[in-house]
């Protein structure tokens, strides 16, 4: 493997680290804040950073008008409907439940793929979706078929992985034009604004009289620059190379990730039967990205 593919797989790696982090310390912010305030701390000051970066080092290229519609769009479904999706389904669900469903990215992205981009959707990658669809059946139900996770929050999240496949396929087309700096940059100042009038209309009174502890300033630190801004840019930079569905096939590692640092940091507690549904959902996606794993080596 050359050094160039080592900065690929090294920066989606990260970005999958990241982002499994975030689930945790999304968890310890909403010990105070709501998840709007949440979300729009966490992109304030990741709007902050990354324009001065991007500005210091000169990295932030104008948009073309042709590509402003497009820019608004993925804006819109990332980080604003991914994230209100992800933060409010967190509210309801453990951190490890609600990174498995978010694990199914992957699935939906490679049926939007082959719609989109005509990339062929092989037998094998059928057989895992349905293994993977069990495997969450395995997760929220109980043995009588009675939901044993909220389904307000269950249905939050899937709005944010239907976000999150149409945000990839926006990018697709503008990862190939503009440099990642220059996309993050715009599409969270972009977030931040369309949350905006969500914040001041329902969070801003709670915000206010809240008192943050050192503890939850440090995870909101974290989440703006690892999960808003770095994860986001090593993400780009990856699917700019490896396209949607190889680049999605590593957001199967999350929930393994997510369910350690939970375990140890927050001390969330793993059943037999949360395990195995993870496990079958895992072994559902590897299934379903076979074909493109074995291209790949």
């Amino acid at each position: 493997m050359n050094r160039k593919s080592l900065l690929v797989y090294g920066s989606i790696i990260l970005a999958m680290l990241f982002w499994s982090f975030s689930f945790v310390w999304v968890k310890v912010v909403y010990l105070v804040y709501n998840p709007i305030t949440t979300v729009f701390l966490r992109l304030l000051i990741s709007s902050a950073l990354i324009f001065a970066f991007g500005k210091g080092f000169k990295k932030i290229s104008p948009i073309e008008k042709g590509d402003r519609l497009s820019l608004l769009a993925l804006a819109f479904l990332e980080p604003f409907l991914y994230f209100m999706g992800e933060s409010f389904g967190l509210k309801f669900v453990s951190s490890t439940v609600g990174a498995v469903v978010i694990s199914t990215i992957p699935l939906f992205a490679s049926i939007a793929a082959y719609y989109f981009h005509k990339e062929k959707l092989n037998n094998m990658n059928v057989i895992g979706i349905i293994v993977s669809i069990l495997g969450v059946g395995l997760i929220i139900f109980d043995k009588s078929l009675s939901l044993i996770v909220s389904p307000i929050g269950l249905s939050c999240l899937f709005v944010a992985v239907g976000s999150a496949v149409a945000y990839s396929l926006v990018l697709k087309n503008l990862a190939s034009k503009y440099n990642a700096v220059t996309l993050i940059t715009y599409q969270n100042t972009l977030g931040l604004i369309y949350f905006l009038p969500v914040f001041l209309i329902f969070d801003w009174q709670h915000f206010i009289h809240a008192t943050p502890t050192k503890e939850v300033m440090i995870a909101l630190l974290l989440l703006a620059v690892f999960a808003s801004t770095l994860a986001f840019i090593f993400f780009t930079y990856g699917l700019t190379h490896l396209g949607i569905t190889k680049s999605n096939i590593f957001i199967n590692a999350i929930p393994v990730f997510t369910a350690i640092f939970a375990y140890f940091v927050i001390g969330e507690v793993l059943n037999f039967q949360k395990i195995a549904g993870m496990m079958v959902v895992i072994g559902g996606l590897f299934l379903s990205q076979l074909k493109f794993r074995r291209k790949a080596v």
